[in-house]
């Protein structure tokens, strides 16, 4: 039996929030199977607890935000692709804060951090979503959408008309795994454009972004001193983001992923559609990991 995972140990970190500036303390809890993934609002009193579940997003503004009542944990996009990508079912995430913090931008910090924290298998059976026919969501003229396919394929274009985004960059392909993942996909970075900065932080977002957890675009270019990390960073990033939103549907998906212009607001339309439609996809699990389409570091 391929089994569910979480971690052995408590893991704690801390960081800028992107948005208010201000630190942000997170510790990864371990958590029993058949629990989900777990947010926990410990700055308040009594605790509040938010499951990681698509219907809770309610604001998708630049990131994804879990609310519950008057409750929200945002920017949860970056440290649920990390968790994804290690496979883990079963985790409580504590913050003393609304939002998730950003580390460098991406979800390299969060592989780390986990890891210390020393991957488990637990009782009960791993489930996976299989898609059974196509889903596709459209707002004017962004894209997304999930095929049947033997594994979990991401396929993502972009399309910025910008000196920094090369067309021969702004679409990649992923065949989803840990090892992938990690290689090519984990260490990609948000970005955002100088421009709009003094905007968003008019209405109080973005207070934290700078060149230390974003990537930033001037009318010319990057502005980073390093530069990218990859000549298609901008589109991996997004595809990092798409894998993060698309594990709010509670399980990992086996199905082809496509996106055209998508972001965290169309990616989550798409799991309410498959949501609407139970005949779309049906639970599975598998007897061992090497029967499993998707590959995930070994434990042990």
């Amino acid at each position: 039996m391929f089994k569910q995972r979480s971690i052995r140990r408590i893991v704690r970190a801390s960081g800028i929030g992107l948005h208010s500036g201000k630190k942000v303390k997170i510790n990864f809890l371990p958590s029993e199977s058949d629990t989900g993934i777990v947010f926990r609002r410990i700055d308040l009193d009594p605790v509040v607890e938010i499951p990681a579940e698509a219907m809770l997003i309610q604001e998708a503004f630049m990131c994804s935000n879990l609310v519950k009542g008057k409750v929200k944990v945002g920017t949860v996009e970056h440290v649920m692709s990390a968790i994804a990508a290690l496979g883990l079912d079963n985790l409580i995430i504590e913050v003393d804060a609304a939002e998730i913090p950003i580390m460098d931008g991406s979800a390299g910090p969060f592989i780390y951090l986990l890891l210390q924290g020393e991957l488990i298998e637990q009782e009960h059976a791993k489930k996976f979503i299989k898609i059974k026919k196509e889903i596709h969501v459209q707002t004017d003229d962004k894209t997304a959408s999930f095929r049947p396919y033997d594994g979990f394929e991401l396929n993502f274009t972009i399309d910025f008309d910008h000196p920094a985004f090369d067309k021969r960059h702004q679409s990649s392909s992923i065949e989803f795994s840990t090892e992938n993942f990690v290689a090519e996909i984990s260490e990609a970075r948000t970005f955002g454009f100088m421009k709009d900065l003094e905007q968003l932080q008019a209405n109080n977002l973005a207070l934290g972004a700078n060149l230390e957890n974003a990537i930033g675009l001037d009318e010319n270019g990057v502005v980073n001193e390093g530069g990218l990390r990859y000549s298609d960073e901008f589109v991996r990033h997004k595809i990092l983001d798409a894998i993060g939103d698309l594990y709010l549907l509670g399980h990992q998906i086996i199905a082809r992923f496509d996106a055209f212009k998508s972001g965290h607001s169309l990616n989550n339309k798409l799991l309410r559609a498959i949501q609407a439609d139970p005949s779309s996809f049906e639970i599975v699990t598998f007897c061992n990991q090497e029967q499993c389409p998707i590959k995930y570091v070994p434990i042990g």
